[in-house]
């Protein structure tokens, strides 16, 4: 706890100084609820316009703001600056502030500061939101004191100056870790890296890698890092690097001497003593990506003391993320499925690789530097149709149309939906899963997959 009060104080002699929280988003509101609360002079500054809930709050708490501006001369007489996870570290103002010295930290940074709770973090490209569910569940049902933020949910910051909880479990972004100085959680996860948002590592699978392992940069001996034995982009950082947190792997194709893994569709874990959790045949989720979700929520809850039978009961009665292999309806044998929270090709890969029947597929959206290839074998073998909802669709229509009978192009959900009704036949699965960001058409990922839940109920 040394290094805790260490840290308590590093932060607290900018009490009265001022701080500037770039991005009136969730985890800029939230930082800056906390901000006030710990006694900062606070300014929140977004170069957009501020959504109408949020305005209302920095209203209701009194905290000066700005918006469709950022005025570098108040924001460089700042002490500190957080940094919403969406605002590149290349922008004018970021640069700037760098330049003056001036430190520009992540809002889990910074509410890490004012909790004494144990930090569970789980990043990686995909399954994070699901693992952070998973976790979550089982420490509710345990009746642990547990929250649960961080890119999902309430921020992390909100929650801290809020309530007071004994456990934090946060789904970590390579985003916000791009903005941590000494963020330690006790538990990292991580739950595989493959290629996405390259655009904002110059184009540097590296740099993207070098971003997820931040999550234990700042770990000790006393804590853990959970990660994917079979992902071989992890296991080889880890060879060619250092980590002082203790290695707990886990797999679905070896035996491990410390870790999880399968034996006979049993999920063992291995650590100190050998126990079973439960048969795969069991768990709520399926598919091979979410058994390794479900190991990697285990291990972390017998960490934390979790009794065997609640790991085992949680995971047989979870319900699954919205948006992630949604089940929307069945209409005329067809099944129509919301898979909106694909937002790169290896979460589409899961997808496709779970379709057990002829798929018309809808993909597309803001490309962040995506290689289709790798989903060629599944579409050879599963896709009949694919439909495209982006704006620019070019590059999957080059990749694709040699490969399916049909290939169509559409800018609206509704549209989408009504074109995969004409095609589908029954037996189908009508899939949404786009592997692309969802900006050029809709303002997140959740407002393409409720407006194709819509379109489909309305057919």
């Amino acid at each position: 706890m040394e290094n805790e009060s260490n840290r308590q104080s590093s932060i607290v002699n900018h009490k009265l100084k001022q701080l500037v929280v770039l991005g009136a988003g969730e985890s800029g509101i939230g930082t800056a609820i906390l901000g006030k609360q710990k006694g900062y002079n606070v300014f929140v500054s977004d170069k957009g316009t501020i959504a109408k809930k949020y305005k209302k709050v920095l209203l209701n708490n009194d905290i000066s703001f700005e918006e469709g501006k950022h005025t570098e001369a108040k924001i460089l007489e700042a002490a500190i600056v957080m940094k919403s996870p969406g605002i590149p570290d290349t922008v004018s103002i970021v640069t700037a502030l760098k330049q003056k010295g001036i430190s520009v930290i992540s809002e889990i940074e910074f509410a890490s500061k004012y909790t004494n709770g144990v930090v569970v973090g789980i990043t990686g490209s995909n399954g994070k939101t699901t693992t952070t569910m998973l976790l979550h569940h089982i420490l509710k049902k345990e009746n642990f004191n547990v929250s649960m933020g961080g890119n999902i949910g309430k921020s992390f910051a909100q929650q801290v100056a809020e309530v007071t909880s004994n456990i934090h479990v946060l789904e970590l972004s390579s985003f916000q870790l791009d903005g941590i100085e000494t963020f330690a959680p006790h538990i990292a996860i991580i739950t595989n890296i493959t290629p996405d948002h390259l655009d904002r590592y110059a184009n540097k699978f590296e740099n993207y890698i070098s971003s997820k392992f931040r999550i234990t940069e700042n770990q000790t001996e006393k804590d853990f890092l959970i990660y994917d034995y079979d992902d071989e982009v992890i296991t080889s950082w880890l060879k060619k690097n250092k980590v002082k947190a203790t290695l707990v792997p886990f797999s679905i194709v070896e035996e491990l001497e410390q870790g999880v893994y399968l034996k006979n569709k049993q999920i063992l874990i291995n650590y100190k003593t050998t126990h079973k959790v439960m048969g795969i045949s069991t768990l709520a989720l399926k598919g091979k990506h979410n058994t390794k979700n479900a190991m990697a929520a285990a291990m972390a809850a017998s960490l934390l003391k979790v009794r065997k039978e609640t790991i085992r009961e949680s995971l047989e009665d979870f319900e699954g993320a919205e948006h992630r292999l949604e089940s929307v309806l069945k209409i005329n044998g067809v099944q129509y499925i919301n898979d909106s929270k694909a937002t790169n090709v290896n979460a589409t890969f899961y997808a496709l690789d779970s379709m057990q029947s002829p798929t018309v597929w809808i993909v597309g959206g803001v490309d962040k530097g995506n290689d289709y290839l790798d989903l060629m074998p599944l579409v050879r073998e599963k896709v009949k149709a694919i439909i495209c909802l982006g704006v620019d669709n070019q590059k999957i229509v080059q990749t694709f149309y040699n490969v399916v009978d049909l290939v169509v192009e559409t800018v609206g959900a509704e549209e989408a939906v009504k074109v995969a009704y004409k095609i589908a036949e029954k037996g189908d699965t009508v899939l949404l899963s786009p592997a692309c960001a969802s900006f050029d058409l809709f303002e997140n990922y959740e407002d393409r997959g409720n407006k194709f839940k819509k379109a489909v109920r309305e057919l």
